[in-house]
């Protein structure tokens, strides 16, 4: 059994065993899907303030963070007991890629390359880290939700914003991929 669980998962097994946590989330409780909402859950518990934004019962929302803990938990069971010892394989287009932006390192997932406390006081790291990491977080709250949010729970759902949010996140990710990374990455 533990082979089983250490193989990839096809997609049509995945996707629907995380589209299933939709309904059984209404039917359960009526809650709504989403992760960032628990980083506001979070501030509210921890930080007690005047702060309008913050002022709301958060303790009728901590089944979020029980949920974003179990999903912390499940990563860390993952990597430290269900880990493939094989190297990982890249796609050896992507290989040559990379290797046009300097980016030889990247066997963890990261691109060592550039992910670094060195390169973080760069130009580059600066934009990729710091810029990336403020956009995000701006693109999340304007959005009204991440993308977990939005294209899992509010598609299924039927709401209009969350279609209109999903559209942007995906133009936003083709043009970041496509026109803007192959320029900062040439810096």
């Amino acid at each position: 059994m533990l082979e089983f669980i250490k193989q990839p998962w096809p997609w049509y097994v995945a996707g629907p065993l995380i589209g299933l946590t939709v309904p059984a989330l209404l039917i359960l409780g009526n809650k709504s899907f989403g992760i960032s909402s628990s980083l506001r859950h979070i501030c509210a518990a921890c930080i007690p303030s005047n702060i309008p934004f913050f002022k709301y019962d958060w303790k009728r929302e901590i089944w979020n963070l029980f949920f974003v803990f179990g999903i912390f938990l499940g990563g860390a069971i993952a990597i430290n007991f269900l880990a493939n010892p094989n190297p990982m394989v890249i796609n050896p287009k992507l290989v040559a890629e990379l290797a046009k932006y300097g980016m030889t390192n990247y066997h963890n997932l990261v691109p060592e390359d550039i992910m670094n406390w060195s390169s973080l006081f760069t130009l580059k790291g600066i934009l990729i880290m710091v810029g990336g990491g403020f956009l995000v977080g701006f693109g999340t709250r304007y959005a009204g939700g991440c993308t977990s949010g939005h294209a899992i729970m509010g598609l299924s759902t039927l709401q209009w914003p969350s279609l209109v949010a999903t559209i942007c996140f995906m133009v936003g990710g083709f043009a970041m991929a496509n026109l803007i990374l192959p320029y900062i990455l040439s810096l």
